[in-house]
């Protein structure tokens, strides 16, 4: 969930768990030309829910919680079109996205590093360093997060033989408006 409306133009599938969104990108997917997607929405979740609150007088000093691993969406859903991952790293960034665009047999994944003061969460700029299926990687200096996702999706939209002028892309001769 999030306190930030909706985007216009947009349909929004709000969800509270991995598994459901797993179940909205299956969904979602099946006339999509590219999926762009977080490379990991969370990698553990509890094994269980409690059905009330934990008191702590029940607990005592220590709680411990099982945890599972979540499904991989982003490898789990194929079909017929791009998949392009984001991936939030920490350390040896372009080493660990390039592990991750070959383990998850994607078109792209667009990385950052989200130690860095100036970037990723919490600000509205992003250090963006895309990575393509052959490999190279691409840094974008820094610029706000809305250009960073223009930068990727002209990177998509030419992956698919496509272009982005203005407020237009031109995909397969379709003109489709830009928000």
């Amino acid at each position: 969930p999030t306190a930030l409306p909706d985007p216009t133009g947009v349909e929004v599938v709000h969800v509270q768990t991995a598994l459901q969104m797993k179940e909205a990108v299956t969904k979602g997917v099946a006339q999509a030309d590219a999926l762009i997607m977080a490379a990991a929405v969370a990698d553990y979740m509890p094994k269980s829910q409690a059905a009330r609150k934990i008191k702590k007088a029940a607990a005592g000093p220590t709680l411990s919680l099982e945890l599972v691993r979540t499904p991989d969406i982003l490898t789990e859903t194929r079909g017929n079109f791009l998949r392009i991952g984001f991936a939030a790293e920490t350390e040896n960034l372009v080493e660990h996205a390039k592990e991750e665009l070959v383990k998850k047999q994607l078109d792209m994944v667009a990385a950052n590093d989200v130690t860095a003061p100036d970037s990723g969460f919490e600000v509205d700029t992003n250090r963006v360093t895309i990575i393509t299926r052959d490999g190279k990687a691409e840094e974008l200096p820094l610029m706000s997060k809305r250009d960073a996702a223009d930068r990727i999706l002209d990177r998509v939209v030419g992956m698919m033989g496509g272009e982005r002028k203005s407020n237009e892309t031109h995909i397969k001769g379709q003109v489709r408006g830009k928000p």
